[in-house]
């Protein structure tokens, strides 16, 4: 059986990290991008390479577009030199940063960050790699329950996200002809740095989010590293353009 290659964008720590290692453990050879923390990705690249897979991190700013053309470059010589390829199979749109702020705070250049990075960032992304991705290959977008259930202060970034939501449904028509799925998985809330932290260490928003999801606790990262995995398996070959959501039973 051919070893498949994944990318996972932002995985060097939360969700990102444990989707990587999720796949890894599944025999899955990965590519992890990072922002800013090279030391943290070199050690989820140790990590997948202990579980026997090959690993290599890649710096990537996904709120700059213009870098893309440039990435895609670098993921093309990395697959030749480290796999004697010419495509990888699987892409996780997974990077990203949270701007909590009421709708009536919420500044113009929050409102462009995450266009940029939410948005702008996934749909030329995936553009640029998209002659990469091998036919018959996988794509999963992470979105947030914040496409489903609102919740105070954070208008800027669900609606991106549900942008999202709907190119994975034009994605999955469109790329239908080369065998390609393109699946959103939509977290809840989870105990990660994301947006300062706050579901992690603040306990009255901790105990809250608790109190109202089926399951009475709050998501951790392992709760969604697997999800992803699970969906990019041969398994789940035929779900597509579906949006999976990993909450819990979040406000239901």
């Amino acid at each position: 059986m051919n070893t498949k290659i994944a990318i996972v964008t932002g995985g060097s720590r939360g969700l990102g990290k444990n989707a990587a290692l999720a796949l890894a453990k599944k025999g899955n050879d990965v590519i992890i991008t990072y922002h800013s923390k090279k030391a943290e990705a070199d050690e989820v690249v140790t990590e997948i390479e202990k579980h026997g897979q090959k690993a290599l991190a890649l710096q990537l700013d996904v709120s700059n577009s213009k870098s893309f053309a440039g990435f895609a470059s670098q993921v093309k010589s990395a697959l030749k030199q480290k796999w004697n390829s010419d495509h990888f199979d699987f892409l996780v749109n997974n990077a990203g940063t949270g701007v909590h702020a009421s709708f009536a705070e919420t500044t113009e250049e929050q409102f462009d960050q995450m266009v940029n990075i939410h948005l702008k960032g996934v749909f030329f992304l995936t553009q640029k790699l998209l002659p990469l991705i091998a036919d018959g290959g996988r794509i999963v977008n992470v979105s947030t329950g914040l496409t489903r259930f609102a919740f105070p202060g954070y208008s800027a970034y669900a609606i991106m996200k549900g942008g999202v939501e709907t190119l994975t449904k034009c994605l999955a028509k469109e790329l239908g002809a080369r065998k390609i799925t393109v699946n959103v998985v939509a977290p809840g809330a989870i105990e990660t740095d994301f947006g300062g932290g706050a579901v992690r260490d603040n306990a009255e928003i901790n105990s809250y989010i608790a109190s109202q999801t089926a399951l009475g606790r709050v998501g951790l990262p392992d709760d969604i590293g697997g999800v992803i995995a699970s969906l990019l398996s041969e398994d789940n070959r035929w779900v597509n353009a579906q949006r999976i959501e990993a909450s819990g039973g979040m406000f239901i």
